[in-house]
């Protein structure tokens, strides 16, 4: 006689768990894939981005005081040029190089802040540190820069400030005095905040 304690019960499938983990961890992966797509960009081309975004984290230029180096170079032109030409101007220098990624972010904010502001007596010199004139020429090309370029092929400019980084940028006020320093891509949200009340002293 057989005891019917002892009968086998059939055992649970692990298949549905195991469907209930995978869609889990496709769900987990649909929602980071989501993430790195809609994550700000700080980004720029000759295609048509514009800058660095508002929404990416800036840099934020720090306060300094000191007399504007003596600096000459020349233009991509071939003409020579100092930054004491700007006398009575609010002169932003830009420490730059074709080959840097945050160069090339922030150059279309740069241009458009540039057009803006260049009727206040402002001019935004950019020197880029040590490409040859081709390189630099078409680099101007592409991104349709109109500020003056100047070109640096023995880094006096980044020697003249004290700073070895790229891209660093430097604002001169009316009287010669640096009063603005930052190493880093800009947003124009933030040039407006920080340089755009000195054109207005």
């Amino acid at each position: 006689m057989k005891n019917k304690n002892l009968t086998r019960q059939p055992q649970k499938s692990a298949l549905p768990y195991a469907a209930i983990l995978i869609g889990a961890g496709l769900m987990v992966l649909g929602l980071v894939a989501a993430l790195v797509i809609t994550k700000p960009k700080q980004q720029s081309s000759p295609s048509g981005d514009t800058g660095v975004s508002d929404d990416y984290p800036s840099v934020i230029p720090s306060p300094v005081n000191f007399a504007a180096p003596e600096l000459s170079l020349n233009h991509l032109s071939g003409e020579t040029a100092s930054l004491s030409d700007f006398e009575g101007q609010v002169v932003l220098v830009n420490n730059w190089a074709t080959w840097c990624p945050p160069c090339k972010a922030e150059m279309p904010t740069l241009q458009a802040y540039y057009e803006e502001h260049k009727d206040q007596g402002f001019v935004l010199v950019g020197i880029e540190a040590g490409e040859p004139a081709s390189d630099v020429a078409k680099f101007v090309q592409d991104y349709r820069l109109t500020f003056p370029i100047w070109l640096d092929p023995q880094n006096k400019a980044l020697a003249a400030f004290n700073n070895q980084n790229l891209p660093s940028s430097y604002v001169i006020d009316r009287d010669g005095v640096v009063k603005l320093a930052w190493v880093g891509a800009i947003s124009k949200s933030v040039l407006e905040k920080y340089v755009t009340p000195l054109l207005e002293e």
